[in-house]
């Protein structure tokens, strides 16, 4: 796979497949096996008398070694290794899932099936949402879906035009690692802090483009986009983590209904702070952040992709 193909093809070509056919169903995705194989670390670290806090970073350092070094050689590979890229570049991309996951609860949160719409949402995010009411759903669909734009799509579409698609899975395997052990409680909050700091790390600059970038859909969709800008950084600086304000105070400011309060994680109630201003999520409000979400990645990979290929023309 030369240098050009990585640069604008692979990833223009990855996004219209993640958009027209959503996540590789039809094929076991790459992250069902890593996430194989993170169990089997973490439960083979805690069978031992190891420092889990050393583990959990040699851990980092292991994997994100192996998954670069099997992908490099994959793509080696004559004539093959372009299509396994591809596939891997497409594998890597969720925003087709994302919007559809996100239309599905709400969809049934319309239709009035409260507990149907529960039970897709309990499968998106971390929270306890037994005791959610029909707005307190709609709000924490409104949370996972504004967070995971950056995740799920800016955050590894970013590292496929800089480092290609073994770049793409070095940051998927981290921000993996962080879901799966990046909880501050008793259990993980010494084996899983050295992958929560590197997802901080790499995901730093992609949150703030997925900021950005939903400021600018805003105002193209005729959204509040003026107050966003004036609240954006002070709210976006609110969160414990230093990159998940960032597309959740967009969503919040553009559409003008609030994030945060009270949720439970594990039994335990938290006070989250509060972003936006005060309002409610509606059904009409969910509906355009699907549309605000589709019009920043869209923004988001055609900006990154042309400037990188611009710096590729440069450096020719």
């Amino acid at each position: 796979m030369d240098n050009s193909t990585v640069v604008f093809l692979v990833p223009v070509i990855a996004l219209l497949l993640d958009l027209f056919l959503n996540g590789p169903s039809w094929f076991p995705h790459p992250v069902r096996f890593l996430g194989m194989g993170l169990d089997w670390y973490d439960k083979w670290v805690r069978s031992t008398s190891l420092s889990p806090k050393i583990m959990g970073g040699l851990g980092v350092i292991g994997f994100c070694l192996v998954i670069w070094c099997v992908i490099k050689m994959l793509l080696a590979i004559p004539l093959i290794g372009v299509l396994i890229g591809l596939y891997l570049a497409y594998a890597g991309l969720a925003l087709g899932a994302l919007l559809s996951e996100c239309r599905n609860a709400a969809s049934l949160l319309d239709q009035g099936k409260i507990e149907a719409a529960r039970t897709t949402i309990a499968m998106l995010v971390s929270r306890d949402v037994a005791d959610l009411d029909e707005a307190g759903l709609r709000k924490a669909l409104a949370e996972t879906t504004s967070e995971n734009l950056n995740d799920g799509f800016v955050a590894p579409f970013f590292y496929l035009v800089v480092a290609g698609p073994a770049g793409m899975w070095v940051y998927k395997t981290i921000s993996t690692m962080d879901s799966m052990w990046g909880y501050k409680n008793e259990q993980y909050k010494e084996f899983g802090c050295f992958a929560a700091k590197a997802d901080d790390i790499l995901a730093f600059i992609p949150a703030r483009i997925t900021g950005f970038m939903m400021l600018a859909a805003g105002r193209i969709l005729k959204l509040d986009w003026e107050r966003t800008y004036e609240n954006l950084l002070d709210d976006a600086a609110k969160t414990e983590s230093p990159n998940a304000g960032w597309p959740m105070a967009a969503a919040a400011w553009l559409l003008g209904a609030q994030m945060g309060g009270k949720a439970t994680y594990f039994g335990e109630e938290i006070e989250k702070p509060v972003i936006g201003p005060v309002g409610e999520w509606t059904s009409s409000k969910l509906k355009r952040l699907g549309t605000l979400m589709l019009y920043s990645a869209i923004m988001s990979a055609i900006l990154l992709d042309i400037y990188f290929l611009l710096i590729w023309i440069s450096e020719m």
